[in-house]
């Protein structure tokens, strides 16, 4: 339950003022067919964050459990100090005309999630904990928490809402996560 929550979490702070949820208010503007794109962004996170979690869950395998703490933690630092800087979405990401919703929201959100914070997170987090499904579940869940109600809101409440305090406030979850990892990394298997 743990890596459930941890996971879902983080996923839902990082994910605030992030491209994809960027993207995921262009394509509810550009098609106005929440459902579709609702679908398609489920679909995209759970293939992107499986692969994820699938490297993450080799590195747990493959790195000497005297180093995973250290990379877990340190990780995370650097992942909050990433998401201090803002993102933005190429416009022409979710404005593909001649074509509907569900394809080019699974296409667009697995491309734009490659490398990005979330997925990176998702990786993290399947190398610290040993539930592959109670991460991606997690982190899907997360995605979905942030992303879903920008679907349906839009554009007008969007503008109104403190990305930047919202975005500082994830950074400092994940520098938080790093340096609690660093602290209680015996208890972490180093």
């Amino acid at each position: 339950m743990e890596a459930f929550l941890v996971s879902a979490g983080a996923v839902l702070l990082g994910e605030i003022g992030d491209k994809t949820q960027l993207l995921a208010l262009v394509l509810a503007t550009r098609f106005r067919k929440p459902w579709p794109v609702i679908a398609g962004i489920v679909v995209a996170t759970v293939f992107n964050h499986a692969l994820a979690g699938l490297i993450g869950g080799w590195l747990r395998i493959v790195v000497a459990p005297d180093y995973l703490p250290w990379l877990v933690g340190l990780s995370f630092i650097a992942v909050g100090l990433w998401a201090i800087k803002p993102d933005t979405v190429d416009e022409d990401e979710g404005q593909r005309s001649g074509r509907s919703a569900f394809p080019v929201t699974v296409i667009s959100f697995f491309l734009a999630e490659i490398g990005d914070k979330t997925q990176i997170a998702t990786t993290i987090l399947a190398a610290r904990f040993d539930s592959l499904l109670a991460v991606v579940s997690g982190t899907t869940l997360g995605m979905l928490l942030a992303d879903v109600p920008v679907v349906f809101v839009g554009a007008a409440l969007a503008h109104k809402l403190p990305l930047n305090a919202i975005r500082y406030a994830a950074a400092g979850l994940f520098i938080v996560l790093g340096v609690t990892s660093l602290i209680f990394r015996h208890e972490l298997g180093g």
